[in-house]
């Protein structure tokens, strides 16, 4: 197509010659130290197009060969540069691929072709980006000295890039794994705490913070940043509610006495006081710290609704319920009542209702309850021992010698199995 143009811009360009010089009879005359001569315009003009073509072409070439020495220079350095980059990247492949020596070898290759070239201009975030290749690499191989050394370089490099300066992010984030690797959970955050608040907020700073603060046993620390990472799907929705059980159990177990108590249930998420494993948990807490009446406060609006909570939760209400029963208002006896049907499905319930029942001195509601509780078999033995216990008190109370002695009798044999 582009032939088809020229030939046409040539045949448009002989065709206006011929019309323009065709009929053109003008002369020039030179004369010249008593010689004179005489040229057509039209050979004279294409003379001149001639030499200044030619001058032209000799001038270039002259430029072309007097440039020759810097334009091989600047080869050399280009092809330096591209050594460089080849190196980087193979550096980046083999840490990939988890070889770890060469990997770190080619990343310093590349570091020593640019230092060695003074023609190239230094790259901040080049040589930065090799040294944290090296760093990774070292990390791997548990030379934390050397390891310790290109960490800081890069971060000295990565701070005379222009912002944004995701290599200094970059190299940061690396030095706060390194640490925790280490188990230096308080160098890890002070690194994580350097970072903007836009960066402090992305999944693998936030993954970093909490391995941190759980290693530092933070759990009100490592509970926010486990709700963060969980808004931002950095875990599955079982693997997130589990994780954040797991904290909130650990925060309240840090407690010592009952304020303290008290004040870390206070700073959890309403989501976290309203989950019944970890009401379970806090009300049993609080309950053996000496505030059952506290204990029961906090489970009464989740025994409300227990017939339409799963049985793992009405089974944990039931075991917070059986540890806080000193003292048992009698408001809690319409709950109770209501509670006595879905006993019939789950055993830890019946027993907690048994317990309860007893504790307001309601012998034969409470012996119903604590018998299914004891014949129940997918009850573990020592709920089981502790209705066949309580039973055996209730028939003492009630005068029932053999019946108390039988009674204590199972209770001993479901220990001792």
């Amino acid at each position: 197509m582009r032939s088809i143009v020229w030939i046409l811009l040539l045949s448009v360009a002989a065709v206006v010659s011929a019309i323009a010089l065709g009929s053109n009879d003008g002369l020039v005359t030179i004369y010249w130290l008593g010689w004179r001569t005489d040229l057509s315009l039209n050979f004279f003009l294409l003379s001149l197009i001639l030499i200044f073509l030619s001058a032209h072409s000799l001038i270039r070439g002259l430029d072309s060969l007097l440039d020759l020495p810097e334009r091989a220079k600047r080869w050399r350095l280009a092809n330096r540069e591209r050594l460089a980059q080849v190196a980087l990247r193979e550096s980046l492949g083999l840490y990939l691929a988890g070889r770890y020596t060469r990997a770190h070898k080619a990343a310093q290759r590349a570091v020593a072709i640019q230092a060695d070239s003074p023609g190239i201009e230094l790259d901040a975030e080049f040589s930065a980006l090799a040294h944290l290749l090296s760093a990774g690499s070292l990390d791997r191989l548990q030379d934390k000295s050397k390891r310790d050394e290109h960490l800081r370089r890069a971060l000295e490099l990565s701070q005379l890039t222009r912002k944004p300066r995701v290599t200094e992010e970059g190299a940061r984030l690396l030095m706060a794994e390194c640490a925790i690797g280490d188990n230096d959970a308080s160098r890890a955050l002070k690194e994580l705490a350097e970072l903007a608040p836009g960066v402090s907020r992305r999944t693998q700073a936030l993954r970093l913070k909490l391995q941190a603060t759980r290693m530092k046993r933070q759990p009100l620390d490592a509970l926010k940043t486990a709700r963060l990472l969980a808004k931002h799907q950095g875990f599955t929705s079982v693997a997130a509610e589990g994780l954040l059980r797991t904290l909130a159990a650990e925060a309240l177990q840090t407690a010592r006495d009952a304020d303290q108590l008290r004040q870390v249930w206070a700073q959890l998420d309403p989501s976290d006081r309203s989950d019944p494993l970890v009401v379970a948990h806090a009300a049993t807490r609080i309950a053996n710290l000496g505030a059952p009446h506290e204990a029961r406060q906090w489970l009464a609006p989740l025994w409300d609704r227990i017939a339409q909570l799963p049985t793992e939760a009405v089974d944990a209400l039931a075991k917070a319920l059986s540890h806080s029963l000193l003292g048992l208002e009698p408001e809690w006896l319409p709950r109770l009542d209501a509670a006595t049907q879905p006993a019939l499905r789950h055993p830890g319930l019946a027993l907690a209702l048994g317990l309860a029942l007893a504790e307001r001195q309601l012998w034969g509601k409470a012996r119903s309850m604590l018998l299914s509780a004891a014949n129940d078999l997918d009850l573990d033995l020592e709920r089981r021992r502790l209705a066949w216990a309580t039973l055996g008190q209730l028939a003492e109370r009630e005068q029932r010698t053999e019946e108390a002695a039988r009674f204590y009798r199972l209770a001993a044999l479901a220990q001792s199995a």
